[in-house]
């Protein structure tokens, strides 16, 4: 198949991106909703011991702090993270959705590009979330694990978030046809480094340290903005 056949895509890292809010936050509102006292305070606990672990670790690799913080969802049913999750969704991240990134997004769809997301968050939340931005293709994001109707509190294989986003990004092509060397990537943090350098325009947006030292030796273009 010629190259004159392939599609373009813009992948999207939706924290950062498209909303400031990560996955810290969304599991520490997540576990304030519990039934019980007791139990609204271990799994907030929970939660809040993961905020070191990004710190320290999250801008090399995510993937232990993305497991850890999930752990506040073990024990909640489905019916219960579905709920919360769109509730999450519609009252909280709808409104902190920035304004220049979902022009990013129009932007791509004017130039005919695949608009993939890519999200630490559970599909509980990213994809009521994602229904309010127009354009989106697809949404890629981790997946709680469920067993009996209730939350184990792990993720399911592949984990998003970790150092696995370039050879992702390679399978995902050649499913999809897609010529990365015409593609755009837009993403701000440590671990999306092989995604961003797995295209052949990567743009940093709202980057941490390890992302804004590498686009300035890299000589990427750099995005900063708060709404």
């Amino acid at each position: 198949m010629g190259d004159t056949q392939m599609q373009t895509a813009a992948f999207f890292r939706a924290e950062g991106v498209l909303y400031k809010q990560g996955v810290v936050h969304a599991a520490a509102w997540m576990a304030s909703q519990r039934a019980g006292f007791r139990e609204r305070a271990f799994r907030f606990g929970q939660a809040a011991l993961a905020a070191p672990l990004f710190s320290v670790l999250g801008q090399n690799d995510r993937s232990f702090g993305n497991r850890v913080v999930h752990l506040a969802y073990r024990g909640m049913t489905e019916d219960r993270v579905n709920l919360l999750g769109e509730e999450y969704a519609d009252d909280v991240l709808k409104d902190k959705l920035l304004d220049r990134g979902l022009e990013l997004v129009k932007q791509a769809r004017k130039e005919g590009r695949r608009v993939v997301v890519i999200s630490e968050g559970v599909s509980e939340i990213v994809e009521p979330l994602m229904k309010h931005v127009r354009g989106i293709d697809e949404v890629v994001c981790n997946r709680l694990e469920y067993r009996d109707n209730k939350a184990t509190g792990k993720l399911l294989d592949p984990l998003v978030g970790g150092h696995e986003g370039g050879r992702w990004l390679e399978q995902y092509a050649s499913e999809h046809n897609i010529d990365l060397a015409r593609s755009i990537a837009y993403a701000g943090h440590g671990p999306d480094l092989l995604l961003l350098s797995g295209v052949g325009k990567p743009c940093v947006v709202n980057p941490d340290f390890t992302l804004r030292k590498a686009a300035k030796e890299a000589d990427w273009p750099v995005m900063d903005y708060t709404a």
